[in-house]
C-alpha cells in the first residue's frame, strides 16, 4: 500500500497549483509501474479523499493516474475519519497494490488505522504543510499484519 499526499495547493482555491497538476500528470507516469527495492508493483486500485467544501486536491491528484491505469479512482471516503476505508480495505476486493491520495494534516490518522506508526514516519508524527513529495510504503502479510513501514522522497525531477 502507498499513501501520499495530495499535490500542491494554492493558497487560496479548491484546485492545484499549476505544479500540483504537474506533479499529477507525473504521477501517471511515476506510478505506472511503481519500482520499489527492486520490485515493480502495478498499481490496481485507487482511493483520493474524498471532495469537500474547500478541497478536491486528492482526487485531482490521482485523476491522470486513473486515466492511464484505466482503473476507477474511489473517492468517496472523507478524510476526517478513516475508518470505513480502512474497514472497506479489509473486507472489499481491490487488489495488492493499493495507492491512497489524503489531505497531509489527516495522513497520521489514516497511518495509524491502517496500523502503521506515525511517529516512526513523519517528524514528530506530523506530515509537514510544505511537503509534496514523500511516499509512505506499507507492507502487510497474508494475514493483513504490518510487516514494514518507510516514508521515502519522490525522485527529483519525477519521471
Amino acid at each position: 500500500m502507498l499513501v501520499i499526499r495530495h499535490a500542491e495547493k494554492p493558497k487560496h482555491g479548491r484546485s492545484l497549483t499549476p505544479a500540483g497538476f504537474a506533479r499529477a500528470q507525473a504521477y501517471a507516469r511515476y506510478f505506472d509501474p511503481f519500482h520499489f527495492q527492486g520490485h515493480t508493483l502495478r498499481i490496481n486500485a485507487l482511493y483520493a479523499g474524498a471532495d469537500q467544501p474547500g478541497s478536491i486536491r486528492p482526487r485531482l491528484t490521482l485523476e491522470p493516474l486513473s486515466h492511464t491505469l484505466h482503473l476507477p479512482l474511489n473517492a468517496t471516503f472523507g478524510t476526517n475519519n478513516p475508518e470505513p476505508l480502512v474497514e472497506a480495505l479489509r473486507h472489499q476486493p481491490h487488489g495488492n497494490h493499493i495507492l491512497i491520495a489524503w489531505r497531509h494534516k489527516h495522513i497520521p490518522v489514516l497511518l495509524t488505522a491502517l496500523g502503521a506508526d506515525p511517529a516512526r514516519l513523519l517528524p514528530n508524527g506530523e506530515w509537514p504543510g510544505s511537503v509534496y513529495d514523500w511516499v509512505i510504503y506499507l507492507r502487510y502479510d497474508d494475514h493483513g499484519r504490518l510487516v514494514e513501514q518507510r516514508r521515502f522522497p519522490e525522485p527529483e525531477p519525477l519521471p
